[in-house]
């Protein structure tokens, strides 16, 4: 399939600009306290951020609409806060404690929302594709026009279950936009060592499904981009398939000490490519906002993030009797 022309970006308002600002900088403070809340003990088990990626949800969240529905991995805690989910049940779920979204017992990994139609984090890898597809067939059989968004990460992009989920997405015609989130190195392979595939979105040619590569570090041409593949899904033309190129600053997980890349690689993406500081810049150049602006946006999102740990802390641990709650027997 050939490479598709890349789509235009759209013309934004400067209220428009200010809330990607926004969003992308609550999503980025965020996981920086929860590092350190990780760093101090109070988050368990595994933490992974969303550090240098918050361009793709805020980018597509600014194309879905009231009742869209969104699935994503573990990498999953700006995927929430861009839907507009509680910062406060955030934290606490990710430190384990009552007031979270899962009562404390999903943690990092693990929580929904049905208010916002997020139907997780997910633990195993590209377990969630499938079920992406099982919310768009629900959407096609109500006839409601809705779409989803399922996330994945590159790595996952190599796991079988997602062609089985590309075949039934396009065999049924499904309202599923296939978001292929590529930090450019899964767990810690880089993708010149796990695919000969020169892109992941090309793949879905053998099933008839269109997409198209994006810059994930341009929130407006993510936008763009999402706005164009709902519109095909709506249109009912079926599922579509958004390969972002996008990057992580941090590990893959709190544990990662990143030695498959080197510091300099990192810094270079920070100081050249972040998509806060462009959005930033934009809002500075086209005197959308002064300098006193944005930051007093930064010391109203450190207050919202300061107020998120307090919560969390403040909150009880689940009892004992939560253990037998929600499960099936």
């Amino acid at each position: 399939m050939a490479a598709r022309k890349a789509t235009k970006k759209p013309n934004v308002s400067a209220e428009e600009l200010t809330a990607y600002y926004r969003d992308m900088l609550l999503i980025r403070r965020f996981e920086e306290k929860a590092g350190q809340l990780y760093g101090m003990g109070l988050i368990g088990g595994f933490c992974h951020l969303y550090i240098g990626q918050e361009a793709v949800v805020v980018g597509l969240e600014a194309a879905a609409s009231e009742g869209d529905k969104r699935i994503t991995s573990y990498r999953d805690h700006g995927h929430m806060l861009a839907c507009g989910m509680d910062p406060n049940g955030v934290m606490a779920e990710l430190t384990g404690r009552e007031g979270g979204y899962s009562k404390g017992k999903g943690g990092s990994m693990h929580m929904f929302s049905k208010e916002k139609h997020f139907y997780g984090g997910h633990g195993i890898v590209a377990a969630q594709v499938p079920l992406g597809a099982g919310l768009a067939f629900s959407d096609m059989y109500k006839g409601n026009d809705r779409v989803t968004f399922t996330y994945f990460g590159d790595g996952a992009a190599n796991q079988g279950q997602v062609y089985e989920a590309y075949n039934m997405a396009e065999l049924w015609m499904l309202p599923c936009i296939f978001v292929i989130e590529n930090n450019q190195y899964a767990m810690g392979t880089s993708t010149k060592r796990s695919t000969k595939s020169p892109s992941y979105w090309e793949r879905g040619a053998a099933y008839g499904i269109p997409g198209e590569e994006v810059d994930g570090m341009d929130v407006l041409a993510v936008k763009a981009a999402g706005q164009k593949a709902v519109e095909h899904c709506r249109a009912g033309k079926g599922p579509y398939i958004l390969e972002i190129k996008t990057y992580r600053y941090r590990g893959h997980s709190m544990s990662d000490p990143a030695k498959y890349r080197t510091r300099e690689e990192v810094q270079k993406m920070r100081d050249e490519r972040d998509p806060i500081e462009q959005v930033r810049s934009m809002l500075l150049t086209g005197k959308h906002a002064t300098e006193e602006d944005l930051k007093a946006i930064d010391k109203e999102i450190k207050e919202i993030v300061n107020a998120s740990a307090d919560f969390a802390k403040e909150s009880p641990e689940p009892a004992l009797e939560e253990l037998w709650t929600d499960i099936y027997a």
